[in-house]
Parts: C-alpha cells; sequence; structure tokens
C-alpha cells in the first residue's frame, strides 16, 4: 500500500526496528565529519569555548547534540574538554590528543591554577570561575537507547531539553527529518506517495495549500528562469555579509581511509523517478529547526548538512539511501538510511523568525578554518629536522583536508544561529 513519502521515512528511520533505533547505529553505513577527524571536535570545542565567553561562563552550560547517532560527537567532545583543562594543571579526563592550540590571550586559553588562585595572604577581588569541564552539561538527543559504556556525565533522552544555556548541535541531522516529496504535473503539484515494501512511486492528491504557499516561496516554480533572490528574511541574513554559501552536488565518493561512502552532496543516480519535476518540501524541517531554537534561552545552535539554496534546487529532488557504506537506492522499509537534501535558506528563515537574530550561513571549509583548522601541509624542511613530527603533521593536515576538501564533506553546509548574543565571525578574515 503506498502512503506519503513523511510518513515511509517516519516509520522506516524511527518506528519500531527503524534505521536509526535498531542495529549498532548510523556509523555503521555512512561516514560523517565526526568519524573522519578529531580535528572536527576540536574546532567544534573552540567554538564551544567562545560562546561560553560570550555568555559570560555561565555557572551551567549545556551541550545538547540532537541526532546523536550512538553518542560519538558528544563523547568525543566530553573527553577533549577533560584534556585541555588537564593542560593547565586542572584534574583531567582521559582523552584523546589532537587539540587545536589555543591562541593566545583567547577566551578558551584555560587559566593555570598556580596564577588562577592567588595565596591566602594576597587578599583579590577577582573571582575564579570554575573551568568549563566542571560546568558543562553533555545532553544527547535520539530516540535509539542509550549506548553501554557511554560515560555518566552524558544524558540521553529522546526530546529536545527546553531552557538551554549553550550550544545546540545538529550536525546531519535536519536530512534525516522525514519530509513530504510532490511532483509537478499537468494538474500542478501533487503529493508523490511510495510503497514502503519496494520504492514504487506513485502520484497522490494534490499537496496542501500550506505545502504549496512552501512551494512559492523557497521552491523555483517550473515554469520560471531561476532567481539569483534567496528569499532571506529582511534584517535576518541580509544584514550578515557571512550569510552566503555554493551550493550544487557532487557525486559521492569513498571517504579517505575507509569503506563508507560520506553522506556529502551525493549524485543521486539510482533515486526512482518520473520524468515529473519533483521538489522536497522543507516545511517539516523549517519547523523542526523553529522548534529547536524555541528551546534556547540564551546561546548558539549549529545545524551541519549538506543543502541547496532555492536558486540551485535539484530539478529530480536529492532523495537517496545508504546501507553498509554504499549509497543505494531509496526504500523505506527500515534497512537503510533515507535521507535528503536541505533547503537550509528557509530553514535559516524559519529559525531567524523565533530567535530574532541575524543568523550565518557559510560551508564547512569556510568555518573551519576559521575555527583553526586549515589543512595546510607541514613545510617540508621539518622533515629533516623533525621526521616524526613532520609524519604526524601530515597525518594531520590529511585529516584536515578531508573536512575542508569542496567535493567531499567540505561542501556541508554550516547554520549558525544565536540567540540572545553577538554572532561572531564565521570566515577567517
Amino acid at each position: 500500500m503506498s502512503i506519503a513519502w513523511r510518513d515511509a521515512m517516519s516509520r522506516a528511520l524511527y518506528g519500531p526496528g527503524g534505521f536509526f533505533v535498531a542495529g549498532t547505529g548510523p556509523a555503521d553505513h555512512f561516514r560523517t565529519s565526526v568519524h573522519a577527524s578529531p580535528a572536527f571536535t576540536s574546532a567544534l570545542l573552540r567554538l564551544i569555548s567562545e560562546v561560553d565567553s560570550a555568555l559570560g561562563h555561565p555557572p551551567r552550560f549545556d551541550v545538547v547534540d540532537v541526532g546523536a547517532g550512538r553518542g560519538e560527537l558528544l563523547r568525543a567532545i566530553h573527553q577533549a574538554v577533560g584534556v585541555a583543562v588537564g593542560v593547565s594543571g586542572e584534574p583531567t579526563r582521559s582523552g584523546r590528543s589532537g587539540l587545536i592550540p589555543a591562541r593566545a590571550g583567547s577566551p578558551e586559553t584555560p587559566t593555570p591554577t598556580a596564577s588562577a588562585r592567588p595565596s591566602p595572604d594576597e587578599p583579590s577581588s577577582v573571582t575564579v570561575r570554575p573551568p568549563l569541564a566542571q560546568r558543562v552539561r553533555f545532553t544527547a538527543v535520539e530516540y535509539a537507547h542509550r549506548p553501554e559504556n557511554l560515560p555518566e556525565e552524558i544524558n540521553w533522552t529522546a526530546e529536545i531539553p527546553t531552557k538551554i544555556t549553550g550550544v545546540l548541535l545538529a550536525t546531519e541531522w535536519l536530512d534525516n527529518v522525514p519530509l513530504d516529496i510532490a511532483a509537478h504535473t499537468e494538474e500542478g503539484w501533487r503529493y508523490v506517495l511510495v510503497d514502503p515494501e519496494s520504492g514504487t512511486e506513485t502520484i497522490g492528491d494534490p499537496v496542501s495549500p500550506a505545502d504549496l504557499e512552501w512551494l512559492a516561496r523557497w521552491w523555483l516554480n517550473p515554469a520560471s528562469p531561476p532567481s539569483t533572490d534567496s528569499d532571506p528574511s529582511p534584517g535576518v541574513a541580509g544584514t550578515d555579509p557571512t550569510s552566503e554559501s555554493e551550493s550544487g552536488f557532487g557525486a559521492a565518493r569513498p571517504a579517505q581511509g575507509s569503506s563508507l561512502t560520506a553522506r556529502s552532496r551525493p549524485g543521486c543516480p539510482e533515486t526512482p523517478h518520473s520524468d515529473h519535476l519533483r521538489a522536497e518540501i522543507g516545511r517539516s524541517r523549517d519547523e523542526a529547526w523553529a522548534d529547536a531554537i524555541g528551546r534556547i534561552e540564551r546561546g548558539l545552535a549549529v545545524a551541519v548538512d549538506y543543502g541547496h539554496l532555492r536558486e540551485n534546487r535539484p530539478v529530480h529532488g536529492t532523495l537517496t539511501g545508504y546501507r553498509a557504506g554504499r549509497q543505494v537506492p531509496p526504500v523505506p522499509d527500515g534497512s537503510s538510511d533515507v535521507t535528503a537534501h536541505v533547503a537550509m535558506d528557509s530553514v535559516a528563515s524559519a529559525g531567524a523568525a523565533v530567535a530574532r537574530c541575524a543568523y550565518s550561513l557559510v560551508s564547512q571549509a569556510e568555518a573551519l578554518r576559521a575555527l583553526g583548522a586549515d589543512g595546510g601541509r607541514p613545510p617540508l624542511s621539518m622533515a629533516g629536522t623533525d621526521p616524526a613530527g613532520y609524519v604526524r603533521a601530515l597525518a594531520a593536515a590529511s585529516a584536515v583536508a578531508e573536512l575542508t576538501d569542496p567535493a567531499g564533506l567540505g561542501g556541508h553546509l554550516w547554520l549558525r544561529q544565536p540567540v540572545g548574543i553577538p554572532l561572531g565571525p564565521a570566515v577567517a578574515r
């Protein structure tokens, strides 16, 4: 029996036995920035530190990961926070190396214990703030059961918490928020239905007035030429010089050093479709992002995903699947990931309407370079003076290069939505 794509995706991904609920987790099926390199975690740690400073180092600092998989990202950040504090002489937790060195005098530079605590004979009016490791609260948001051996400091919940003060992360979450598919026929836009068992599609009823309104605003009219106006909300993206990015697609390729395919801006050669022009109605994603923004009291929300802008929507859509490291047809039977690119400008506008603050939309390559991950190769002269150090630096540069490669993971878009705090630069100047 054929049903709406939104219902089929919901059941296939999040229903009993769904792809993201059962099994070992998405890391066995596709590769993300979190899996590619610890440099991604290091960059996020620097961003977290900058937000902590902008908030005035609150007594509780939330780090919330929406669509947490099996907790890989928060586990890495939890370890990295412990390492960063341990360098300063504070109690350390076990963690991994590879952190981006803190810039001297920057907000994230830990204060050494010896200099932070004056002697009893030296009265001081300076209040010593607890380190981030003592103030941070981690929350993973995911429908799957809590993984074994996850650090007890990481909370596990199926719902986004409220009254967040800190950072909300959504890395490759929005692309898995179920959405409806429409096809443009002689009778206008109509929903596309799908048989969950076979993936066979049929044409259904005309789209609802709300979805038709979304299509008119955010998806190009098939009878109209492409527009260069992405329709940003006045005074939101339009006032922010960093609210720009590239869009377009290339073929998915195997990630370096892994048999898994990076789920980054893939072409969709195996996506079943007819000769109709297709649209992926992103209204459900707009609502999901707006709801997430509404749960933040003060802080920053960051969505990292592959997507497109209004002037360059894909005429046949981007719906596709992933299973066991390979791109496969999007059959919503629960055996594989089913994903579609995100209309990032639409999502950004929806979030900005709630936050009432300007957003920033840039490529992952730009965002990571601004956070200190430039992927530059070490000087060749280092090979003669410090061969082991040269090999380590070369390996680190290679890992960052994968994250910033515009044909791969570097093609992801970073949407940064501040709530009640200033928006710092997202592009290295």
